[in-house]
């Protein structure tokens, strides 16, 4: 792997369970238990992993946002919605060929970003 990739999350849960079903339906995500118990995730690209954690506040204030990549922020924005979290900041272009963003909640409150790819022609 290369030098300065991101590649381990953890996210504040309330409800371990909840989290990771609501990653998997809005993302893809897989989900799996290690041998500690710990609940455990994998994008879909299988480069980035992590965790849910219990006892850690979730991230509410903005500060640092991680943002995933999506082909259609309307359509994840839908499904975020449906599986109980919230649009925080709704989509906003970046310009002509820029591509655009949004922000959301998870159901314990985290805020992360949503970055959709400009369409190509």
């Amino acid at each position: 792997m290369p030098n300065g990739k991101i590649c381990y999350v953890e996210i504040p849960a309330v409800d371990v369970k909840r989290s990771a079903d609501f990653y998997v339906h809005v993302f893809g995500w897989s989900v799996r238990v290690r041998d500690d118990g710990s609940t455990a995730f994998d994008d879909t690209t299988g480069a980035v992993s992590g965790a849910w954690v219990v006892g850690r506040a979730p991230a509410k204030t903005p500060g640092a946002i991680i943002y995933v990549m999506v082909d259609s922020i309307e359509k994840t924005v839908a499904a975020i919605v449906a599986g109980g979290g919230s649009l925080e900041t709704p989509q906003t272009s970046h310009g002509k060929g820029g591509g655009s963003h949004a922000t959301f909640r998870d159901p314990p409150g985290n805020l992360f970003g949503l970055y959709e790819e400009p369409r190509r022609q």
